[in-house]
């Protein structure tokens, strides 16, 4: 199940579990919710044999820590971007899933002259989220309304049933329910059990300061310069809205596709993804 080689680096005042496979040119692999770096564990295997693949559990994920405090895609980018630096990688191409393609979003933005390319897996940026989430169809993102509540309720209703909660969302969004295995599956549901109050804090980050950074950069006309590649499930066209045409405007070089496989792409079609991948890096 497991390709990796671990090690614990010390980046941006945190100490983050990061799994390593292969050799060659770098890229970061950044997980989503309620996921871990385990989630690559396919992924990594195909890339490892020409690129160094670099796997971090995100702060407040996993087995990496989780302090009180700051949880903005901002300190969650620094965070990234210090540990590849202490890995030996001052530039490197960056892919994240969900909360990881937030991150990977903002590492983008924040730090150019790190990211060589990126790829977001079925996000929206934080601002533009918010912007299309309205009537009934928003109720598809009721979690986000939950975590985005001041500290004390949503921590103590999820915790209350942590496996239901984040079960829940393994069930609703995997069209291929065997693309995460039972041992799999209880990794994921153990570890976002002992991570509840961080990552409601990853969540209310993105109903508050995250969207002041979104709205600054769209403000000033900062865009993503480097290749960037999406992969989203159609969800846009569901819930009326042109998705390619909100990245087009984040990004100067998009290529913008859709997949038929659920939300949990990198497990159910790890082919597509490799492929992907390989693709944006030859860019």
């Amino acid at each position: 199940m497991n390709v990796f080689d671990y090690q614990q680096v010390h980046a941006n005042g945190v100490t983050l579990n990061v799994a390593v496979a292969g050799s060659g040119t770098p890229v970061v692999l950044l997980h989503g919710f309620p996921q871990t770096h385990l989630m690559w564990r396919h992924v990594a295997a195909q890339l490892a044999g020409d690129h160094t693949v670099i796997c971090p559990d995100l702060r407040g994920y996993g087995e990496s820590d989780k302090p009180l405090g700051d949880y903005s895609k901002r300190v969650m980018a620094a965070d990234v971007v210090a540990m590849a630096r202490e890995l030996g990688y001052s530039r490197f191409g960056l892919v994240g899933h969900d909360r990881g393609a937030l991150v990977a979003f903002r590492a983008g933005l924040d730090h150019p002259e790190a990211v060589s390319h990126l790829m977001c897996l079925d996000v929206l940026p934080t601002l533009d989220m918010w912007e299309v989430m309205h009537g009934t169809s928003a109720a598809v993102g009721f979690h986000l309304y939950l975590m985005a509540q001041p500290v004390g309720l949503p921590e103590k209703m999820i915790a209350a049933a942590s496996d239901e909660f984040f079960g829940y969302f393994l069930d609703l969004w995997a069209k291929d329910p065997a693309a995460i295995p039972p041992e799999v599956r209880s990794v994921y549901l153990e570890a976002s059990r002992r991570a509840v109050p961080s990552i409601v804090a990853d969540y209310r980050a993105s109903a508050t300061i995250d969207v002041t950074h979104d709205a600054e950069d769209f403000a000033q006309g900062n865009k993503l310069g480097m290749p960037v590649t999406v992969i989203q499930q159609d969800w846009g066209a569901a819930l009326g809205f042109d998705a390619a045409a909100r990245w087009k405007a984040w990004a100067t070089d998009l290529h913008h596709q859709t997949t038929t496989a659920g939300h949990f792409m990198a497990e159910e079609a790890p082919d597509e993804i490799s492929t992907a991948i390989r693709a944006l890096l030859n860019r």
